[in-house]
């Protein structure tokens, strides 16, 4: 039987949103509101700059609808700046707690730099995580260098229980290319957009993410999706192509191919 498919968006509060997935005049108050009328999940990526104080998600939690999961993603101290790995690691864990508490927590997700490469240091930091995290929330790895694109990586996740995150970029040297891979009973995808001009240099974050995609892209990823549901529990997919609410029409596309409801 096949697992679950959940699809969303790599966050919601976006102010470029308004007046293009948002209705004109629409408050950051009514943010949230407004999302989880179209889905019945989020990725959370603010966590990554400043880990918030437990009652931001605990107001979250109490707004989301029954049955409405959160993914969150580890602070950058605990993945790209990881001397500050232990004075990050209780602050974090203690401002999901509440989204664990109410069961709202559906995974937590670490990205890791294009420089993070497979060698022994890496290989020791992922087992580091995976016995940091709380007994029973899935964690899911996602690197941005297409030298983990191996059995050995993938076994080696599997060993610790850590999920592969399958990713969508611009084909450009060294970044990892489409996949269907599964090491844990959560399945993930993350669609980043092919912005191949601004992948690199951009004026501000958010042109990196600057891309729609066609019919045809969402068709190859929507056939992927289906399979590594086939494998698991539960499959994630996210799209993080925000730039102007990019990510929510396509994500909405998503939606009805895939006829989730």
């Amino acid at each position: 039987m096949a697992g679950e498919i959940r699809i969303g968006t790599s966050g919601f509060s976006f102010p470029d949103w308004v007046g293009t997935a948002y209705p004109a005049g629409t408050r950051a108050s009514e943010y949230f509101d407004r999302y989880v009328r179209w889905f019945d999940t989020v990725e959370i990526n603010s966590t990554y700059y400043r880990i918030p104080p437990p009652r931001t998600f605990e107001r979250l939690s109490e707004r989301a609808p029954k049955g409405f999961t959160f993914v969150v993603k580890l602070p950058r101290e605990m993945t790209h700046e990881r001397a500050g790995f232990d004075a990050a690691r209780t602050p974090f864990l203690d401002a999901v707690r509440p989204l664990l508490d109410a069961g709202q927590l559906g995974g937590l997700l670490a990205q890791f730099p294009s420089s993070f490469r497979p060698d022994p240091p890496a290989r020791e930091h992922l087992k580091r995580l995976a016995e940091t995290m709380p007994p029973g929330v899935p964690l899911s790895v996602e690197f941005r260098h297409a030298s983990w694109a191996t059995d050995e990586t993938w076994d080696h996740l599997r060993r610790l229980g850590i999920g592969y995150v399958n990713v969508d970029l611009p084909e450009l040297p060294g970044l990892p290319r489409p996949s269907e891979v599964v090491t844990s009973p959560v399945a993930y995808a993350r669609l980043h957009g092919r912005n191949r001009a601004a992948w690199w240099e951009h004026p501000t974050p958010s042109d990196r993410y600057d891309y729609l995609y066609n019919e045809r892209e969402l068709g190859e990823w929507a056939g992927r999706i289906e399979r590594l549901a086939a494998q698991t529990k539960i499959c994630y997919a996210f799209s993080n192509n925000c730039h102007l609410g990019q990510s929510v029409v396509n994500a909405l596309q998503l939606v009805q191919r895939l006829g989730v409801p």
